[in-house]
């Protein structure tokens, strides 16, 4: 059962990722404040929800939240600063775009970079700890999933459809028969014999 918070008594927004292994398309990021009695028996870390699921929990959490966001960053950004500061740069716009001023930062993973002045925590595995930190990955996954599906309208062949960027057997086979285009982040080993990331977190 994820834990409700934190802090006994400060505002908390956790924050995910979504994307970050893939080989196409932006990082995207959500940032989430939960009611502290907010409880959903589906709520978990996207990974570990099925697809239906998780646009069931994107309702309510859009409805129930106390404040939430989303914001991602492209490829080229991605290409410049490497995945991992990429993904704290869109943690950090999806704060900023907070309706409600959080206290505290719950944060998925080992690494960020601090928020302006605000205290942070990071929590490995918290996307199946918290629920804010889950509530994110909710978010930050169906809207990255939804952008990915608008990108494959106009790049069929690389099947982003149902790879969703990831670095699927169809993905590389593409790849090989296409070529780039410019929404691959150029600075992964595209090539490979192996995906860097497993397709079960499609």
């Amino acid at each position: 059962m994820l834990k409700p918070f934190y802090h006994e008594t400060m505002t908390e927004a956790g924050c995910d990722e979504a994307g970050r292994g893939c080989f196409a398309g932006p990082v995207f990021a959500a940032a989430v404040i939960l009611p502290r009695d907010f409880y959903h028996p589906l709520l978990n870390d996207s990974k570990l929800v099925t697809e239906e699921a998780r646009y069931e929990l994107r309702g309510v959490i859009e409805r129930d939240a106390v404040a939430y966001a989303v914001a991602s960053c492209q490829t080229r950004e991605i290409d410049r600063l490497n995945i991992l500061w990429a993904s704290v740069k869109a943690m950090h716009r999806a704060i900023d775009q907070l309706m409600v001023r959080p206290e505290m930062l719950l944060i998925d993973g080992n690494r960020f970079k601090p928020y302006k002045k605000l205290t942070h925590q990071c929590v490995v595995k918290g996307d199946s700890t918290y629920a804010s930190i889950a509530a994110a990955s909710i978010l930050a996954k169906t809207y990255r999933d939804d952008h990915m599906i608008q990108l494959h309208e106009k790049f069929p062949h690389y099947k982003w459809n149902s790879n969703k960027g990831y670095g699927t057997r169809d993905h590389r086979e593409a790849l090989k028969t296409h070529g780039t285009c410019k929404h691959h982040r150029m600075s992964f080993r595209l090539f490979g014999p192996e995906p860097p990331e497993s397709p079960a977190t499609l």
